[in-house]
């Protein structure tokens, strides 16, 4: 008969456990190999990234993005739900550092404060549903916009509310949709870019004025450099033209009175040219006067 072992007498050990919390995952895929919809789409896509420095040029904390993969859980990532927002605005970080795509873990768990999606009709339905709850019940982005690029009218917005629910943005007299993270306004701007004319989304400041492209702000400095330029020869030819006059009336008729001079200050080049005809033409500085009128 086998002997019966005392298990309460016997010596307890203690199992070690080696335990750690687990890690977000580390090897991410930051491209897909899947362009945009179509070339208009990567514009407009292009065109909101490009221009938003301008809007911003007193800052550098924050970041922009587009067609770029959010990673926000490990649960996403073994699910392999790569595809990120079309364009998108986080605030309050570090704006220098470069980025192959937005890590929330890798960001002290910052999600984007804007977000725009360019929709097609295969896209719609996801951007407006699926996409638009991330959006809201997820990442708590305050302003959330869709808008297909070939469908002007098709510019939606919603804003978190205190319950942090979306609400619908509603637009003003020029349909545009008011992006309060931003302070700006976001809307319809027809026009080329890029050789490609369309109706294009774009941004607006708080005045209404277009927030511009680097080539549009170039081109904008360019025009007013030239304006100034063509300013300062055509007042040079009306001082040049005024001395001539003056000289030729103080020769001709003696001194002439501050009133008449400032009344000649006023006339521009060309005017100015013709009344040295009228001044060796008359016989007296009053009959001079009298045609200046």
């Amino acid at each position: 008969m086998a002997s019966e072992t005392n298990f309460e007498s016997m010596p307890r050990t203690t199992a070690v456990v080696d335990w750690e919390p687990t890690l977000p995952p580390t090897e991410l895929i930051f491209d897909d190999g899947e362009p945009l919809e179509t070339n208009r789409h990567r514009i407009a896509m292009n065109a909101l990234i490009r221009s938003l420095p301008s809007a911003m040029a007193d800052r550098d904390d924050y970041f922009v993005g587009g067609n770029m993969f959010i990673y926000y859980s490990s649960a996403q990532v073994r699910n392999k739900d790569f595809r990120g927002p079309d364009f998108f605005v986080a605030l309050g970080v570090d704006g220098r550092t470069d980025r192959l795509g937005w890590v929330v873990w890798e960001e002290n768990g910052r999600y984007p404060d804007v977000i725009v999606e360019l929709m097609s009709p295969s896209t719609a339905e996801i951007d407006t549903g699926v996409k638009k709850e991330i959006y809201e019940q997820i990442f708590r982005t305050p302003d959330y916009y869709v808008f297909d690029p070939f469908d002007p009218n098709s510019l939606r917005g919603w804003h978190l509310d205190a319950n942090q629910r979306y609400q619908p943005l509603v637009a003003n007299e020029q349909g545009w949709l008011w992006c309060q993270r931003l302070g700006l306004w976001l809307g319809t701007w027809s026009g080329t870019i890029d050789r490609v004319g369309a109706v294009w989304l774009r941004f607006y400041d708080r005045s209404g004025n277009l927030v511009p492209l680097p080539e549009e702000a170039a081109q904008a400095r360019a025009d007013l450099a030239q304006q100034q330029l063509e300013t300062a020869q055509q007042q040079g030819l009306q001082q040049g033209a005024l001395r001539q006059l003056l000289r030729l009336l103080a020769t001709r008729f003696g001194t002439v009175p501050p009133s008449v001079e400032q009344d000649l200050q006023a006339l521009d080049g060309d005017r100015l040219e013709e009344l040295v005809d009228v001044a060796l033409a008359v016989d007296s500085l009053e009959q001079f006067v009298n045609r200046l009128s």
